[in-house]
């Protein structure tokens, strides 16, 4: 009896002690400072465009800007600043204050312009913060409708029996489109030339001429003589099947499975951006790209409209700049 009379005291005693303990713990919890979201945007956000107006990247960056002036509550101002390979751009937002109330387009140009170009007032990975990728779009393969050819198997053959005597067209020395003509090159070894035009209207008036046999540029570029007919897509370089263009393979599909160029567009802040506020334009771009009306009228454009984490984009870009930096090397690129 004694014996079990001790065993009850201690039995209470330690729901006792278990007890307070809970108490103290739930004290705690409900004592403890929650943290509270920043209030943010205070004023108009900038978001800087180192593209004229009226391009796809201009249109694509508006969408979102009405977006997200829905959400805040303020006003998401465009401002275009082309020129200097998007130095003007870029330095606009470094002078700027890291508290999230502006931010510049940045991406695969931008990675290249850190090989391409024999110096920069900036280190893309040093001096910026990556908020988010908006968007992705992936290179077309092009020619003539009566071309010999209807496939890269069948250009790849075509160019073996005429060697020297193709040409591979896309504008702008050094662009995403030039460079991915001399992957493509290195890529299947073609003895053939690539020929650079100043604009896209040029680079398919080649193309209608026969002058060019196969032409890299985006959806966007080739929509107008697409939907006439005038030109014909060969192959798509994404991962996937544009859907825009279910019935063109994909260059992996072709027979050259590393073949994958897609270009993409995204957001950055300058460095010393606070993590709060950082988390806030992620969630919110984020939810902005996700919205249906938009990705619809990105995709009219062939952009498939997507967010990441800032992670994400800052692997990206750091993977982008080594990729064309051994592009531009190995095929002898001039600097700028």
């Amino acid at each position: 009896m004694v014996a079990s009379s001790r065993t009850a005291r201690a039995d209470r005693r330690l729901a006792a002690l278990v007890a307070g303990l809970a108490v103290l713990l739930l004290s705690q919890a409900v004592c403890a400072p929650v943290r509270a979201e920043p209030k943010f945007p205070t004023k108009p956000v900038r978001l800087i465009l180192p593209f004229g107006a009226g391009g796809v990247a201009d249109v694509t960056m508006r969408l979102l800007g009405q977006k997200l002036t829905e959400k805040w509550g303020q006003q998401v101002i465009i401002e275009n600043k082309p020129g200097a390979g998007g130095v003007l751009a870029q330095q606009a937002l470094l002078a700027s204050a890291p508290d999230g109330h502006a931010m510049s387009v940045t991406g695969n140009g931008t990675a290249i312009g850190m090989t391409l170009f024999k110096s920069r007032p900036y280190d893309i990975l040093k001096d910026f913060t990556s908020v988010s990728i908006t968007a992705t779009f992936e290179m077309l393969l092009v020619t003539r409708p009566d071309a010999p050819f209807k496939t890269v198997a069948e250009f790849l053959d075509y160019a073996k029996k005429n060697p020297g005597k193709v040409n591979l067209g896309a504008i702008n020395p050094g662009s995403t489109q030039n460079l991915s003509a001399h992957l493509f090159k290195l890529m299947t070894g073609v003895d053939g030339t690539i020929v650079t035009y100043r604009t896209t209207p040029d680079l398919i008036t080649g193309v209608l001429r026969g002058d060019i046999d196969l032409a890299f540029d985006y959806y966007a570029a080739f929509k107008g003589p697409l939907s006439d007919n005038k030109i014909r897509v060969v192959a798509s370089a994404d991962d996937e099947r544009n859907p825009l263009l279910p019935n063109v393979p994909t260059v992996k599909e072709s027979g050259l499975p590393d073949y994958v160029v897609t270009s993409w567009n995204a957001l950055s802040a300058p460095r010393g951006l606070p993590p709060d506020i950082l988390a806030v334009l992620n969630r919110d771009i984020n939810a902005a790209l996700a919205d249906p009306e938009l990705r619809q009228k990105a995709r009219e454009l062939g952009l498939n409209a997507q967010g990441s984490t800032p992670e994400a984009m800052r692997d990206r870009m750091a993977r982008d700049i080594k990729r064309w930096a051994e592009v531009i090397e190995k095929a002898g690129v001039p600097k700028q």
